[in-house]
């Protein structure tokens, strides 16, 4: 018997878009992303039954594209997540699709990023000027388009729904309940934790989406959180029940990510000084990830230590992203009023390969954010073989192993960093001992182990939803 799909609140207007959008330069950038992690030939389809594992997922990401550079806009560690967790499923044959909002004219309505995996592209409001916020009036055209495609297939096609953030998650609840499929959901952030830890001149997540994702909790069969502490976070804040949260940890590209030709050849490809302190910051200029500590901190340690202007550069990689997005040069005007703009190199955000090279060239890492899930460019600079200086919050004490890999910090307040960066600084060999020891401890977190794990997270989706639907038919 069929199952009525339940009502969702939280959709707006239920109308497809069907404007015409103007291409953009966001399109060459896409096109240029897609281009580099390469198209191949298909894999050959899986034969495995559902009893054991699912053949085919349906995963959902709504307000950010695989195929987008990471750093870009909202494009972060959850993209890099998606990506490689998609390809590492599909070597162990199950084969997934993922749709996600168009957000380009540029490329077609499907992409096969790699053997088993393909890209679906669904309009759903216009192509440009839409922020995250805007989104929840787009998920009924979102939704339509998804559903668009599953009719095009016998059915049971998707064995399963795999649902990341929250505006995924209210999609991904409709059609598990439509297909009668099992959804699994990934938090990656929570409202609740965000605004328990608001930065300075951020903004309070809306009870919108403390609503929705509390509801999300309850439809999922099964909810993947990256640590303990996340896991504990889900039965604290969102009454999750522990026996439907599963700990996967997120994993790292080895093969990309590693310390290849060492430092000092690095720094030679980027153009940087061979003896100097440098302190890195790699990720979204907004708020949450608290770039402003690090400047803070470098200017405190300038005026402790003048000598050490001439020997220190301070990269910031990345992009404008959320809240940052209302004063995109806010940093900048930060670095002048501070006093360091001498010192400070503003970058934009690079392919992975390049930011490998900037990992590579770092003396340290700087990762001072009011809250990481898990904090994935922590593992990515350690198994590039470089040491990470974080804000002691989420993940992060699981991706950090304090004092051996790197330095945790309670708090935000630029005199501790500083007071480490000084470290740095005065023992040379301090990156090179504990870039050493963070590489070994990166090799604990490859993308094999987090697909293998999430598939067992998948077949005991599958169990629970049986049992369920059992239940149900009585």
């Amino acid at each position: 018997m069929e199952r009525t799909a339940p009502a969702l609140p939280l959709f707006g207007g239920c109308r497809a878009s069907s404007d015409r959008h103007a291409r953009s330069k966001e399109e060459r950038h896409v096109s240029q992303y897609v281009s580099r992690l390469g198209r191949r030939s298909p894999a050959t389809p899986s034969r495995l039954r559902l009893h054991r594992r699912p053949r085919r997922v349906a995963m959902l990401s709504v307000h950010t594209s695989p195929l987008h550079q990471p750093g870009t806009g909202d494009a972060g560690g959850m993209n890099v997540y998606i990506v490689e967790l998609a390809q590492r499923l599909a070597a162990i044959n199950i084969e997934v699709e993922i749709f996600t909002r168009a957000t380009t004219a540029a490329l077609p309505p499907t992409v096969e990023l790699a053997p088993g995996v393909l890209v679906r592209h669904v309009d759903a409001g216009p192509y440009e000027g839409l922020a995250k916020e805007d989104l929840p009036a787009q998920l009924c055209a979102f939704t339509h388009g998804v559903m668009q495609a599953w009719a095009g297939h016998r059915p049971g096609y998707y064995d399963l729904v795999h649902s990341h953030y929250w505006l995924s998650g209210h999609v991904g609840w409709l059609a598990a309940e439509r297909w009668g499929a099992p959804l699994v959901h990934a938090m990656h952030t929570m409202a609740k934790v965000k605004n328990a830890a608001l930065a300075e001149g951020d903004t309070l997540e809306p009870a919108a989406r403390v609503i929705g994702e509390t509801q999300i909790v309850r439809a999922a069969d099964r909810l993947i959180a990256n640590t303990s502490e996340e896991a504990d976070e889900l039965a604290r804040h969102y009454e999750a029940e522990p026996g439907k949260v599963a700990v996967v940890h997120p994993g790292v590209n080895l093969d990309r990510f590693r310390p290849a030709d060492g430092r000092a050849a690095a720094r030679a490809r980027l153009g940087l000084p061979q003896d100097a302190l440098i302190p890195l910051f790699a990720g979204r200029i907004q708020p949450l990830k608290a770039p402003d500590v690090l400047l803070r901190a470098v200017a405190v340690l300038l005026d402790e230590r003048p000598e050490l202007r001439g020997n220190i550069v301070v990269p910031v990689v990345g992009g404008p992203s959320g809240t940052g997005l209302a004063k995109p040069e806010g940093l900048q005007k930060l670095a002048a009023r501070l006093g360091i703009a001498d010192v400070v190199r503003f970058r934009p955000p690079v392919d992975q390969e390049q930011l490998a090279d900037w990992f590579r060239a770092a003396s340290v890492l700087v990762m001072p954010s009011y809250s990481e899930s898990f904090g994935l460019v922590a593992i990515e600079a350690q198994a590039a073989g470089t040491p990470v200086l974080a804000a002691e919050v989420g993940g992060l004490p699981v991706a950090v192993r304090h004092q051996e890999t790197g330095f945790l910090i309670p708090g935000h307040d630029p005199v501790a960093y500083a007071r480490v960066l000084r470290d740095f600084a005065d023992d040379q060999s301090l990156s090179a001992r504990m870039g050493e020891a963070a590489a070994r401890h990166a090799q604990r977190f490859g993308w094999d182990t987090a697909a293998a794990a999430t598939a067992d997270v998948y077949t005991a989706a599958v169990q629970a939803h049986r049992r369920k639907v059992r239940a149900h038919q009585g």
